[in-house]
This record gives C-alpha cells, sequence and structure tokens, in this order.
C-alpha cells in the first residue's frame, strides 16, 4: 500500500527524451505544473502539491515508435521504462471521478510518448471509507444463486436481439428446466421497442417464479438495466419488485458516476459488462491494464467483473484472463477486500473447465457458455450436465477424458467441441 496520504500508479512508458525526464513532464501535468514554470508554483506549493516520481525502471529500447505523433529529438534513442508516480490525496481527496483525471487524463497525449499504458494504481485508505465497494461479492452471491462448492453455471440469451419478451421466456424456461443457475441479458439488449424492459421483466420473472414454486431452484437472471441514472433505479426497482435476484449494467455505457450511484442504491448483485474493454486495452503501449481498470470499478460496487475465457474468441491471451481473474479475487485493503465475482465467458465449453481450474485453483466465478450449452447435441439440458461434469473432473483432478468414460453429456461435449 501506499503512504497513508498518497495514492500511487504504475505505467509502462516508451519515449524518445530522456526518461526521468519525460516521467517529470508527466508528474508536471497532472499535477501542480505546466510547460514552463509559474510565478505560483512556489517551492512550498510544489512540496505540498507536485506529484513525485517514487521509481523509474528502465527496460530497453525499441526501433520504431509504438504510436503515431511523438516527438523525437534528434538522435534520441525510443526507451521503455516502468515509471510509479505518487499524489497527495490532498489534491483530489477520495474521489474515483477525480482520481481517473490524476491518473489516466492528459498525460496519454503528451508529446514526450510513442506509448503510454497504466499498469497499477494503489489507493489509501480514505477510498475505503468513501466507497461501498460490493455489497453481495461471492458470498451473496452464492447465498442468492443457491450453489456452492463449483462455479455457477451460466448462460447468455441468445440471439442477442431479436426477440421480444415471450420468446426471451421460453428460451429461459427452457434454461431453467435444463439446470442453469445463472442467465444474462446479451449487453446489445435493454429496452429496445421490440422488446421493452419491463414487458421482457414481467415474462422471464413469471417463469423464473413458477420454476422456484416447482422445484424450490431460483435461477438468477442479469437483467441488463443499462441507461441514464433515473432509467436503471426505475429497472432496478421493477426487478427487485418482481423477484429478481440480480442487475447488470455496462460500465462503459453507463460511465463510472452511473456505476457509482447504481452501487450506491442497489439491493441487488451488480453484474458489470465490459464490453468496450478492447479500446482501452488492445494496443499493448496504450490505455489501462485490466489490473488497474478492474479496482476503480469494484470500490464503485461491482459485485461480478467479465473477465473474457480461456481459448476465447477474442483477441486476448489466457495468461492474461487467469491474471484479471486473480486481480478480481485480491483483496483491495486488509479490512475491506472488495472482492468480485469473476465471470468467465466468450467461447466457453467443457474443454476449457480443467484449465481455467488448474490456473485460477478456486472455483468462485461464474462460466457462461453460449454454445456450450445450447450447441450441444443432446440439447441443453445435456449442455449444462456437460459443464457439471467437467467442473467436477476439474476440481477432483480427474482427466476430462477418463471422467467423460461414466459421464456420457460429457462425452459427447467433448466430441462436439474437440476442435
Amino acid at each position: 500500500m501506499p503512504a497513508p496520504h498518497r495514492i500511487e500508479a504504475d505505467y509502462l512508458i516508451e519515449t524518445a527524451y530522456d526518461p526521468r525526464r519525460a516521467a517529470e513532464a508527466m508528474a508536471g501535468e497532472q499535477s501542480s505544473g505546466t510547460f514552463v514554470a509559474i510565478p505560483g508554483e512556489t517551492p512550498e506549493l510544489k512540496e505540498r502539491s507536485a506529484a513525485r516520481i517514487e521509481a523509474l525502471e528502465l527496460l530497453g529500447t525499441v526501433d520504431e515508435p509504438s504510436l503515431p505523433g511523438a516527438g523525437h529529438p534528434q538522435g534520441g534513442v525510443i526507451q521503455r521504462a516502468r515509471v510509479t508516480l505518487s499524489w497527495p490525496l490532498d489534491n483530489l481527496g477520495p474521489s474515483l471521478p477525480n482520481l481517473l483525471a490524476t491518473v489516466a487524463g492528459n498525460l496519454f497525449e503528451l508529446k514526450q510518448f510513442s506509448g503510454l499504458r497504466l499498469l497499477d494504481i494503489r489507493l489509501p485508505q480514505a477510498f475505503a471509507q468513501a466507497y461501498g465497494g460490493p455489497k453481495f461479492g461471492i458470498e451473496g452471491t452464492r447465498r442468492l444463486a443457491g450453489i456452492e462448492g463449483r462455479p455457477i453455471i451460466g448462460t447468455i440469451v441468445k440471439p442477442s436481439v431479436g426477440f421480444g419478451p415471450t420468446e426471451t421466456a421460453e428460451l429461459v424456461k427452457l434454461l431453467a428446466e435444463a439446470g442453469i443457475d445463472f442467465i444474462k441479458d446479451d449487453e446489445l439488449q435493454s429496452d429496445g421497442p421490440q422488446c421493452p424492459f419491463e414487458d421482457r421483466a414481467r415474462a422471464v420473472m413469471r417463469v423464473i417464479n413458477d420454476h422456484a414454486d416447482r422445484t424450490g431452484k431460483k435461477v438468477m437472471f442479469a437483467f441488463n438495466i443499462t441507461g441514464e441514472i433515473d432509467q436503471m433505479r426505475r429497472r432496478h426497482d421493477l426487478v427487485q419488485e418482481l423477484g429478481g435476484t440480480c442487475v447488470m449494467a455496462s460500465l462503459n455505457s453507463v460511465g463510472l458516476v452511473g456505476m457509482i450511484e447504481l452501487g450506491r442504491f442497489t439491493q441487488l448483485p451488480l453484474h458489470a459488462h465490459r464490453n468496450g474493454w478492447g479500446y482501452l486495452s488492445r494496443a499493448p503501449m496504450l490505455g489501462w491494464s485490466y489490473v488497474a481498470w478492474q479496482k476503480i470499478w469494484r470500490l464503485a460496487g461491482a459485485d461480478h467483473m467479465h473477465v473474457n475465457g480461456l481459448s476465447n474468441k477474442f483477441s486476448e491471451a489466457d495468461d492474461s484472463v487467469i491474471a484479471s481473474a486473480r486481480e478480481c479475487l485480491t483483496p483491495l485493503f486488509d479490512d475491506k477486500p472488495c472482492i468480485a465475482m469473476p465471470v468467465f465467458s466468450s467461447g466457453q465449453s467443457a474443454k476449457q473447465a480443467p484449465g481455467t481450474y488448474a490456473a485460477l485453483g478456486t472455483a468462485d466465478l461464474i462460466f457462461a457458455a453460449g454454445g456450450g450449452i445450447m450447441a450441444h447435441p443432446d440439447g441443453p439440458a445435456a449442455g449444462v450436465a456437460s459443464l457439471r461434469q467437467a467442473w467436477e473432473a476439474a476440481i477432483t483432478d480427474v482427466p476430462l477424458a477418463d471422467y467423460a468414460r461414466d459421464h456420457s453429456a460429457l462425452a459427447r461435449a467433448l466430441e462436439t467441441y474437440a476442435a
């Protein structure tokens, strides 16, 4: 942890300037300085308010700049370095919106840099006191879903859009009868004229409540309430009134202030979707590391955080996925962990269970599969069974092929998803 009254951030930088001078430009731009000395920036003010360079580690050189538009002094060698800056908490107070302006503001545009990526942040205890963090996390999610000792097996309403309320409810009925634990709206489905939120929520919860009355198991459905703050409040209240147990919001759509407010008024677990994450992260020398990014949303109140999945359909490597999931399970503060449940999704099926468990070392996750359930040759119930069987094998350290000999749903899944 940083000093009690300082904020720290780690960066990967690339620059053709002297790395320390470049880091000084970052520190000045993001605190008391500007591009020239000004009369008001006295030594006393700098001592009180200026950002400090806490560490600078040179990492090597590159032949070409990673990003366009950077300055390149004559004869300048392009170097990469890891830099740690710190700021006094008194500059901004324990404010997440103003934290973003401080650690991830204009510094990305400085001409000294042909690459700049925020790797991690460490926050003083004042932030733990100012923000509630997850209200449910792993324990509360498991309690509401009625699942212990294994991952929560989930899926997504597909097709993403196109179904109306009745068709959505019919799919939910099929999945509930198949034994699913968790279902979520696709992030593209919220409150369009073809599928109004209120009509969809009422139709879906009618099915879920009927199933719970008959079987004793209430499927957790994450309704996408993404919208303006008043809309999200009304949608949340409707889901709660209907007996729902989860709501979902797209983080990059509702923004930080929207998520903070949602975290304050919600009485249900918050399923945080990261759609749009690629534009913040995909360029390796620009943007954010998930290690830093997810801390902001956990403090704001996210109970579940998407982390992609192994062998996924996107561009993210497996080691990055696991690192992201581990960070969601790593305490933010000693006395306020703010643990969020990682959500694995994107091209998942029975075959990824052993690798996921071996790398993560815990079953505290939501494992969401679309085709991995719906495309099973024996139907959705067999698809759900195959995932449970795969995780039973993973947790008991039995190879999938061996476990499949006595579990037909898993055997058929491995044949189907062998490629």
